[in-house]
């Protein structure tokens, strides 16, 4: 399973000068994200649910809002103000997960919701910006959705992990003729301390020990190098890469993707 928060980015301008937008900007994979196109020189809009998170990221090209990704109004009017305040809108990373693990009919509402929707509508509202600019999008998906995994359940987080790689696929082949690609980037077990992999160290260090096992390489990813792939992707020597799944897991899947 990997960790990432609930939220969005969006960067304009990606050469990488601008970047517009990421949901799920202001913890974990997602503030990694952030730092990352900042560090490369990009605006970024980000969003999250909660006005305590926005002010995490201390730069004059770094904007935060408060928007609620399972409401399709305010994603759209968020990409809208984001696009006129920057001018245009290059690159669009959908980092959103409810997290949710349960069976309950309810729970799996609530991840389609957030996750699914969500990025649908991030990407619906923002493709007439990148069509505009040729921009890309990069959706995060995790290795839960493509294979069984302890969060197996059942349950709707692998399930919509992996409607988000197909997803992202249709998007990559459909508007590829208008210059526009889309990727998807699926972390593995991601180390963040204040996380959910730290919780569980601390709360359940004999599980934790197990699946510290399971990683080939003996340790856990950084948010930082889910972040490094995120950029690369969004960047112009990636221009030939679209309707991609970039596993970022140490070799923790043990499934051959071809």
């Amino acid at each position: 399973m990997s960790e990432y928060p609930d939220d969005h980015t969006i960067h304009t301008s990606i050469d990488i000068k601008e970047l517009t937008s990421l949901p799920g900007g202001t913890k974990s994979i997602g503030h990694a994200i952030v730092q990352s196109f900042l560090n490369e020189g990009a605006i970024v809009h980000y969003c999250s649910r909660t006005e305590a998170d926005i002010a995490i990221h201390k730069s004059d090209r770094a904007h935060g809002a408060v928007v609620d990704v399972s409401d399709p109004s305010q994603v759209t009017s968020w990409i809208s103000s984001a696009a006129s305040q920057s001018g245009s809108i290059d690159v669009v990373v959908a980092n959103v997960s409810a997290l949710v693990m349960s069976n309950e009919p309810a729970e799996w509402r609530k991840a389609f919701d957030t996750d699914m929707m969500g990025t649908h509508a991030l990407v619906t509202a923002a493709l007439p910006h990148l069509e505009k600019s040729k921009g890309n999008v990069v959706t995060i998906s995790s290795v839960s959705g493509r294979m069984i995994d302890f969060s197996a359940g059942p349950g709707p987080y692998g399930a919509m992990k992996a409607a988000l790689i197909h997803y992202t696929s249709q998007v990559a082949h459909k508007y590829a003729p208008q210059g526009v690609r889309a990727n998807t980037v699926s972390p593995g077990n991601i180390y963040v301390e204040d996380g959910v992999w730290g919780n569980i160290e601390r709360d359940m260090p004999e599980f934790f020990k197990k699946q510290m096992g399971d990683n080939p390489l003996g340790r856990m990813g950084k948010a930082e190098e889910v972040a490094d792939v995120v950029v690369f992707l969004a960047s112009e020597r990636a221009a030939f890469v679209t309707g991609s799944n970039v596993v970022v897991d140490g070799a923790l899947a043990t499934g051959v993707q071809f």
